[in-house]
C-alpha cells in the first residue's frame, strides 16, 4: 500500500518546500512548474475533496485558495504535524490510498506527486475503490511521474545516470513509476474517462471523471 515508503519522509518532511522549490538542483526536472502543477490539480477538483499524501500540505493550500472542502489523508506522522502547522483546522487523517476512512462522501480524490507509492496491482485496486465511492462525474485528479512507456522510463534512467544523478536514479528504480498505457487501461475499465496533460519532463496530469 505504499507504506513501506513511509519512514523515507521522517527525514524528507525537514527539506521538502525546499526541494520542490527547485533547490535540490538533481530534482529540478522532477518539480520544475511545481506551482502550476498544483495549481492545475486543484482547478480541475470538485469540493468535497478528497487528498492523499497530502504531505507538507502545498497542494492543500491550493484547494483551500480555491474554496474547496478537503479532508486529509497522510499516512506519515511526520507529515501530517507539517500539515497542521500550516492548517491548524484541516481534517487530517491517518490513511493511505487504499486504507482510508471517510466522514462524507467526496466529490472529488486528488493527490501530487505520490500515486507512484502503490504498485500497478495497488493503483488497479485504489481505483476500483474509488469508483465505487464516486457518483456519476465525480473526479480523480492525480499529478505523478509517469511516463509515455516502461522504454522512456528506461531511457530516462539511463540519461540521469549520465548527468550523475545517483539518488534520482535509485528513486526511479526502486519506485512503482507506471506508464500511460497502463494508467489508460486501469481507469477505462473502472468507468472513468480519463485525459492525460504533460506538466514536466516528468510529470503528468491525470484528470478522470467517473461516467
Amino acid at each position: 500500500m505504499g507504506r513501506e515508503f513511509v519512514e523515507i519522509f521522517d527525514k524528507w518532511v525537514h527539506t521538502y518546500d525546499d526541494s520542490v522549490s527547485g533547490h535540490d538542483p538533481e530534482y529540478a526536472a522532477v518539480f520544475e512548474n511545481y506551482e502550476g502543477i498544483l495549481e492545475a490539480v486543484a482547478k480541475r477538483a470538485a469540493s468535497p475533496v478528497v487528498e492523499f499524501g497530502t504531505g507538507t500540505a502545498n497542494l492543500t493550500a491550493e484547494l483551500l485558495k480555491r474554496g474547496h472542502e478537503v479532508v486529509g489523508i497522510e499516512p506519515n506522522g511526520a507529515m501530517r504535524s507539517a500539515a497542521k502547522e500550516k492548517f491548524p483546522e484541516l481534517l487530517l487523517l491517518d490513511g493511505d490510498f487504499l486504507d482510508f476512512n471517510l466522514p462524507d462522501s467526496p466529490k472529488s480524490f486528488v493527490s501530487s506527486y505520490a500515486f507512484h507509492h502503490l504498485t500497478d496491482e495497488e493503483k488497479a485496486e485504489a481505483i476500483q475503490r474509488y469508483a465505487s465511492i464516486l457518483p456519476p462525474g465525480g473526479k480523480v485528479v492525480f499529478a505523478d511521474t509517469v511516463f509515455e512507456s516502461e522504454e522512456a522510463k528506461q531511457g530516462r534512467i539511463v540519461y540521469e545516470e549520465g548527468e550523475g544523478h545517483l539518488n534520482l536514479v535509485e528513486d526511479l528504480k526502486r519506485e512503482y513509476y507506471t506508464t500511460v498505457p497502463v494508467l489508460k487501461a486501469i481507469f477505462e475499465k473502472n468507468g472513468f474517462d480519463i485525459d492525460f496533460t504533460q506538466m514536466n519532463d516528468y510529470v503528468i496530469l491525470m484528470d478522470a471523471t467517473k461516467r
